[in-house]
């Protein structure tokens, strides 16, 4: 319990209401007390803690009341306290949303434990909202970066697809963002609020895949020594993402066949079949067309998950993301590294511009990574580099020679890039770079791009 929680205490009883407001503020509360429900609902203060609350006064009871709280704080507990010994109101009550429902006289040990009990409810919800939000955020579309016109595809792709159940496989290099874009999908999809089941089928020996994927159960195999749900079950409700399903064993393949045609499963030595309510999103950097063709991959698996393709462009196609995925990785590592570097040589961007990147992405973020750590002034140079990346990057020696991009120029680049590319659409532009509108109209002021619209 923190110190000075507020807590409101409502009752229109003046003696239990000082009574009730004495045990709490003694207890190291704060304490804010009413003497109606229209005094309650008239407040337009910040809403406390926890709530208690008097079932029976006139004119506004405590129904009334608890109703309203509920609307405006949805997550506000609110304890019930009443002289009314009846089961089917404490019923009422708690369908209404009261956390709970103490009959007078309260004991002062038993309001002290539940409203204890109510404050860390209610601070476990707001943290599970807050982590959500946190989890939104983090794999929001706004994180894939990339102003290109190839990434405004895989865009415009992404979004035909959030509001329907339709199964979604992405191609890929390795290292273009498949996982990224999977989950992206699933947390602005309407299974938003399910479970998002990340797989990587090439990481899970053969004779285990079925287990692994449709569960067993106890006694299926020298080991099974308990039934054991598998990935799709844990996936109820939400989004199974299938990385590399190109390296599915064939038994595999033909029990995820099954499910995909019918939607029921049953775990490997069982004879129950389980219903299934999951989105399956696949993807492969490998061709699954040409396995196909070479037998190594079922015709009709594919042409069940190979539903709405998405196919992932290699960075080398949209060289002219860099800059912006170099600025989106110096801010997202600076903190690791315990450096802040506010410029990046143009020699060094010349030279990241230049590489071929067969790792895509996930190698220039780890390149970035790398050279933060091992820089040791202000920016990023052509030495911060890894040995032969800036090899054929020769340094200029001429008194003409330009001068280090700080991190707002290349916003400045990216943003122009954007709305050259977006044709002017501030809501287009907005979404490639990741930023809110608010935002981008900020931006356009700072740099003078306002005229851009």
């Amino acid at each position: 319990m923190a110190e000075n929680t507020p807590i409101w205490v409502v009752d229109d009883d003046p003696a239990i209401r000082e009574l009730f407001t004495f045990i709490v503020t003694e207890a190291g509360y704060m304490v804010d007390a009413f003497a109606s429900g229209a005094e309650v609902l008239a407040h337009s203060g910040d809403p406390p803690a926890a709530v208690l609350l008097d079932l029976m006064m006139p004119e506004v009871d405590g129904v009334e009341v608890l109703k309203e709280l509920t609307r405006r704080h949805p997550k506000l507990p609110v304890i019930i306290l009443t002289a009314d010994d009846d089961i089917s109101r404490a019923v009422e009550v708690t369908k209404l949303g009261a956390y709970d429902y103490l009959v007078k006289p309260v004991d002062q040990e038993r309001l002290l434990t539940t409203l204890d009990r109510a404050l860390s409810h209610g601070n476990l919800e707001q943290e599970v909202a807050r982590l959500k939000e946190e989890l939104g955020d983090r794999y929001h579309l706004r994180n894939i970066i990339g102003s290109s016109s190839a990434m405004r595809k895989v865009y415009d792709q992404i979004e035909k697809v959030l509001e329907s159940e339709i199964t979604v496989f992405i191609s890929g290099e390795s290292g273009t963002g498949k996982e990224l874009v999977a989950r992206a999908i699933h947390h602005a999809s309407l299974r938003s609020d399910g479970p998002f089941v990340d797989v990587n089928c090439a990481a899970i020996p053969e004779g285990l895949q079925e287990s692994e994927l449709f569960g067993h159960e106890k006694g299926a195999f020298t080991g099974a020594v308990s039934d054991h749900p598998g990935k799709f079950e844990q996936a109820e409700g939400g989004t199974i993402f299938l990385d590399e399903v190109g390296e599915m064993s064939p038994s595999a393949q033909a029990r995820l066949l099954r499910v995909l045609q019918e939607r029921i499963l049953q775990r490997v030595g069982g004879t129950k079949h389980i219903a299934l309510d999951v989105r399956v999103v696949s993807a492969s950097n490998r061709d699954l067309a040409a396995m196909v063709e070479d037998g190594a991959f079922r015709q009709d698996l594919f042409y069940r998950l190979v539903v709405f393709p998405i196919a992932l462009p290699p960075l080398r196609d949209r060289r002219e993301d860099i800059p912006l995925l170099v600025t989106h990785f110096l801010e997202k590592h600076a903190r690791d590294a315990g450096k802040h570097i506010s410029r990046v040589d143009p020699h060094a961007m010349e030279a990241l511009g230049a590489h071929g990147w067969p790792g895509n992405v996930r190698e220039l973020e780890n390149v970035i990574h790398r050279s933060l750590l091992v820089t040791a002034g202000l920016e990023l140079g052509l030495d911060d580099l890894p040995a032969g990346l800036g090899e054929s990057v020769q340094p200029a020696t001429t008194p003409s020679e330009q001068g280090p991009m700080s991190l707002e120029e290349m916003e400045k680049v990216a943003i122009v890039r954007a709305l050259e590319n977006n044709r002017g659409n501030l809501s287009d532009v907005a979404r490639q770079l990741g930023i809110g509108r608010s935002t981008l109209y900020r931006k356009l002021e700072q740099y003078g791009l306002r005229e851009k619209k």
